[in-house]
């Protein structure tokens, strides 16, 4: 994935004496010192969605975070969104779907504002994007054959298996398998890891403890979820939050969003009335203290230290 956008170099003021290329190289760099992120309609990101009213955010149609529910866009994170939004005067929320591997590349590209999908905070992809605060703290589970016919309880169980694990492509449990030479195959989104074990190409599938909760409630098909637990990999607990992610150059929009979104996240009662109907409970909010810098640095055992979490 390549980064919002690429400095350009300070040699060609060296390399030509024109007043066309001065200019041009002053125009970047105002743009790049505003932080806005702003496209050819000029003013910040945060300025131009205020004055249109809209959002455009990607979303990979996973629920409980961000889907489709008929024809209206719907889910826990877009519900956060239309609150947030809503106190920055950008009162529609709209979405563009897209797979997984593509949310943050669309987002650079520009094809969409922000990324609603409750996308886990890591330091490569704080390398490409900028997060917002913790809003969703995570668990893992796996999507198993009725009756858990292998007995999966937890990462461990499943590492010296040699079963073939489902995983969104690009998602955490992608990053958990490869660190610990699980078999995998790479599926597009939630509906697709759900295929893949009814049809026995995958004997489990692995994603959020949530996500594989709703996907087991929302099917007939003979699958059921595996208890919800924290992955130990490589003797470390591995302390996960989700967010929303904009454009590194949004750093305007970034601050505005966190600004509304701090109120929320310091009262747990209002947290728990935008996510618990969709089946988030008081596991899923986030500790007091935990930033996205915290998880950006990546160092989940000074994460745990710090905040007193089990490790």
């Amino acid at each position: 994935m390549s980064s919002t956008r690429t400095t350009k170099s300070r040699r060609a003021f060296l390399a030509a004496g024109s007043v066309l290329t001065m200019t041009a190289l002053a125009a970047c760099s105002s743009v790049d010192e505003g932080g806005s992120g702003g496209g050819e309609g000029g003013g910040s990101t945060l300025a131009q969605l205020q004055e249109a009213g809209t959002v455009n955010v990607a979303y990979n149609g996973e629920e409980p975070y961000s889907y489709d529910d008929g024809s209206e866009l719907t889910g826990a994170t877009i519900a956060l969104d239309k609150e947030v939004f809503g106190a920055l005067g950008i009162d529609e929320v709209e979405g563009t779907q897209t797979e997984w591997n593509s949310l943050i590349p669309g987002l650079n590209a520009g094809r969409y504002d922000t990324v609603s999908a409750g996308m886990s905070i890591l330091p490569e992809r704080c390398e490409q994007a900028a997060f917002a605060e913790p809003t969703i703290m995570y668990t893992t589970a796996f999507l198993v054959p009725e009756g858990n016919p292998d007995k999966l309880t937890d990462w461990q169980s499943l590492e010296e298996s040699g079963l073939t694990l489902a995983v969104t492509s690009g998602a955490i449990e992608d990053g958990y398998a490869q660190k610990t030479g699980v078999k995998t195959i790479t599926v597009g989104d939630s509906t697709d890891g759900l295929n893949a074990v009814v049809s026995g190409r995958a004997d489990a599938f692995a994603l959020t403890g949530i996500s594989i909760r709703a996907l087991a409630e929302s099917t007939d098909e003979p699958v059921e979820a595996t208890e919800a637990f924290v992955a130990t990999i490589d003797d470390v607990s591995q302390i996960g939050a989700g967010a929303e992610v904009f454009r590194k150059g949004d750093t305007e929009l970034v601050e505005a969003y966190n600004e509304e979104l701090k109120p929320i996240l310091e009262d747990k009662e209002r947290w728990l009335e935008i996510m618990e109907p969709f089946g988030f409970t008081e596991a899923e909010y986030p500790p007091p203290g935990l930033t996205a810098d915290m998880l950006c640095e990546g160092d989940l055992k000074k994460i745990s230290d710090e905040l007193g979490l089990d490790s």
